[in-house]
């Protein structure tokens, strides 16, 4: 791999770690990995430093800050983040990565596919505009190719896209880039710190680059699901509130409030009329008015 360091946080994530592990095993040869380890119960730090990575115990810290703690430690002038629960089929995408990251100052991100091979909605536009507002109405399935594209870049063709921000589960930037945006808000334990991330990114003129030619496999929620029991709807819409308010101002905020309501609102009914499911939706609209009144 093109000279670039890896850096992976941990937290009882050793079954994801191994399938990491094997996944880098075709690279022509071991990058620096440092792996952090956020309070695991699991024997994650040990499979890691068998494997020849660089173990660092940060405690019970949330993942901005375990990830900081790692990208402290990089020798590279390019770092890789990577989730655990990430698989590597193509190890030249590593390459290319880092490649990218050489070439220009922003936050390069590749195509997220689940396990089956469809592509995750891991791209997405700045909120808080009122763009927003159509394809919260309409599916952007039955938009026009430049609608769809805009709300959800995750599903464009085009081999390179700016988009508002993207899934931090794998990352590509400079080293100094990373350090001087800290990366991650330490303060923020868990939730939305890749949205604050590719803010804070852009309102310092680095760009969040989505490489759609460039895939990997990403199972996600590895650990999140099993601590909340399933998906934490209301600490979800509390964090991403706070973000948006954080990095864009509260007409933002509204106008992401409006963008996110009826999304739920409309999937709840088109789900409903369909005699489907539409709890998960119901749940997320509650947790929004919650948020919203607390």
């Amino acid at each position: 791999m093109t000279s670039a360091s890896i850096v992976c946080v941990l937290h009882d994530s050793v079954d994801d770690l191994r399938r990491l592990l094997r996944s880098l095993e075709p690279l022509a040869a071991r990058p620096q990995l440092v792996v952090v380890d956020a309070g695991s119960s699991d024997d994650g730090p040990a499979v890691a430093a068998a494997w020849g990575a660089e173990v660092v115990e940060a405690g019970d810290v949330g993942f901005g800050a375990a990830n900081n703690a790692g990208v402290a430690r990089v020798t590279s002038s390019v770092t890789l983040l990577l989730n655990p629960d990430i698989v590597v089929h193509e190890p030249a995408v590593l390459d290319h990565l880092a490649r990218h990251a050489r070439r220009e100052d922003a936050l390069h991100v590749p195509r997220l596919l689940n396990p089956d091979g469809s592509v995750q909605r891991s791209a997405h536009p700045v909120p808080g505009r009122p763009a927003a507002l159509l394809p919260a109405l309409v599916h952007p399935r039955v938009l026009p190719p430049p609608l769809r594209n805009r709300a959800d870049p995750w599903r464009a063709d085009a081999p390179e896209r700016r988009v508002g921000w993207a899934i931090a589960a794998a990352v590509a930037a400079r080293t100094d880039t990373l350090r001087r945006l800290g990366p991650f808000d330490a303060e923020q334990f868990l939730f939305f710190e890749d949205l604050d991330l590719c803010l804070r990114a852009r309102a310092a003129g680095v760009p969040t680059m989505l490489h759609a030619d460039l895939t990997l496999e990403h199972r996600g929620g590895h650990s999140t699901g099993p601590a909340y029991g399933g998906e934490p709807h209301a600490l979800l819409a509390r964090r991403r509130r706070d973000v948006v308010r954080a990095n864009l101002g509260v007409r933002a905020l509204a106008l992401d409030d409006a963008a996110q309501a009826l999304t739920f609102a409309t999937r709840a009914a088109a789900r409903a009329v369909a005699r489907r499911d539409a709890g998960r939706e119901r749940a997320q609209l509650a947790a929004l008015r919650a948020a919203r009144r607390g």
